[in-house]
């Protein structure tokens, strides 16, 4: 029985990103085991997966002395089990995992991309975390953006060897659960909490984010381009998500805008996603980077028009005014005029959805994502 070990910084990646992925490894007949630090999650995911956790403990900032020591217990780790495959996802994870993988004389090391943190950085901690970047694809052996457009970005900045990139598909981590993101399937019991969240007015134009409220989001642009715009008292902003701001903190101002005014709704992460889609009139993804978003699929899957920045990964899915609406990332005053004309012009922007509903159907599904990996296990497999 061929083992495999995925291995992400905390648990969360693994019950969002890679969900149902170890779970179908395990019915094809592969020994799975997961690995992150501890967290609330690791229950769940566990019980959701079917797979054994192992905690490793990672920190998601930059800690040098806790860093030296989740390698070298990752090392432990990985030198007793002997996997035949070691596969990473999210930075630190990657750096460690992909480091230690080699250390322990594994012979296929997988990193997937799903973006590239040093881009939105500056002066010498954006040297330090490009470093990081070069040092991850060095060891691994297979490197895979999870998005065309980041893979040609890579190549450009010269990261990693040509002959170890590969774009698995059409991109993305994992597709997306088209049964669940539907709006046949939806559940009368979260759709009734999700409005009863947003308490929405008759007549009220939904405008949803999805993801962390930090700035690598955009939140901080899409707070204050729906503020200058001329449907604020027509409008609520839906802000799904939580905040980070030990990370990547939003402005003090911002934070108090988004508490403070009638019209913009701040709602803690949800596991119900979908039913907050279904209530609105328009999903907007602001973000600085990606790899491959999964909300744009999500938005696609439930048919929620998108309006988002022009980005690696996110302009992989959406064409402007062919899928959705693109304008230039950081652009408050593209963005509100893109705001301002999904308000006005709906039924153009629901025909923009229907064609990304087309496209997400048609080549991102979960299913056909996860038959594709457990392919390309097994050749590389054959080539050991």
């Amino acid at each position: 029985m061929p083992k495999l070990i995925r291995i992400t910084t905390v648990p969360l990646s693994l019950k969002l990103l890679l969900s149902g992925q170890m779970k179908y490894m395990k019915a094809a007949g592969w020994d799975v085991q997961m690995v992150s630090a501890d967290g609330k999650e690791v229950n769940e995911v566990t019980a959701k997966e079917g797979c054994e956790h192992h905690s490793i403990p990672f920190t998601r900032q930059i800690t040098p002395l806790q860093d030296l020591v989740c390698l070298w217990k990752l090392y432990q780790f990985l030198k007793v089990e002997q996997p035949d495959i070691v596969h990473t996802h999210t930075p630190k994870a990657g750096l460690l995992g992909m480091i230690a993988a080699k250390l322990a004389g594994i012979k296929i090391r997988i990193h997937t991309v799903a973006g590239l943190p040093y881009v939105v950085t500056k002066d010498n901690k954006r040297k330090m975390l490009e470093n990081a970047e070069r040092w991850t694809f060095k060891y691994a052996t297979h490197v895979w953006p999870n998005a065309h457009s980041l893979k040609a970005f890579i190549e450009k900045e010269q990261l990693a060897r040509p002959e170890k990139l590969e774009v698995l598909g059409n991109g993305s981590s994992n597709g997306v659960d088209i049964a669940r993101f539907s709006r046949e399937n939806l559940k009368e019991n979260h759709l009734v909490a999700a409005t009863m969240r947003v308490m929405p007015g008759e007549s009220d134009f939904i405008i949803l984010a999805v993801g962390r409220l930090v700035k690598d989001k955009g939140i901080q642009e899409l707070v204050e381009a729906f503020l200058k715009s001329r449907i604020v008292n027509k409008s609520k902003l839906v802000l799904l998500g939580d905040y980070e701001q030990h990370l990547d903190p939003l402005d003090e101002d911002i934070v108090r805008k988004i508490a403070d005014h009638p019209r913009i709704v701040q709602v803690s992460w949800s596991d119900h996603v979908e039913h907050y889609m279904a209530i609105s009139d328009v999903l907007v993804h602001a973000s600085h980077r990606e790899g491959f978003p999964n909300v744009i699929l999500e938005a696609g899957a439930m048919q929620v028009p998108v309006i988002c920045s022009d980005i690696p990964g996110s302009s992989d899915l959406v064409q402007n005014k062919k899928t959705g609406l693109v304008f230039p990332v950081k652009s408050v005053s593209v963005l509100k005029d893109a705001l301002e004309f999904a308000f006005v012009k709906r039924e153009s922007m629901q025909l923009l959805a229907d064609a990304l509903h087309k496209e997400v159907v048609a080549h991102f599904d979960r299913k056909k994502m996860h038959a594709l990996l457990l392919e390309k296990y097994q050749s590389l497999m054959e080539k050991k």
